[in-house]
């Protein structure tokens, strides 16, 4: 075998770690293990739903927060 092939083997071969490194480094790593714990954790959380009728009062204040907001008029912006 020449050295060139040599080199170019050894060339491909980085290449392809290189392009698998994130798959492996998920599978195999810190993050693998970051990814699986965090997954463990949001399969038990549950929706918790409000059975009183706090959606017309959020609405209220949303619309009340509204109103208070500062606004420009056109003549206003033109100076």
């Amino acid at each position: 075998m020449s050295w060139v092939f040599v080199g170019l083997l050894a060339c491909a071969v980085m290449v392809l770690i290189a392009a698998e490194w994130p798959r492996l480094a998920r599978r195999t790593g810190l993050t693998g293990r970051r990814e699986r714990e965090r997954a463990r954790r949001k399969r038990q959380l549950r929706v918790l739903t409000n059975d009183t009728d706090d959606t017309e009062d959020f609405a209220a204040s949303v619309q009340r927060d509204l109103a208070q907001l500062p606004t420009i008029d056109e003549h206003d912006r033109k100076k």
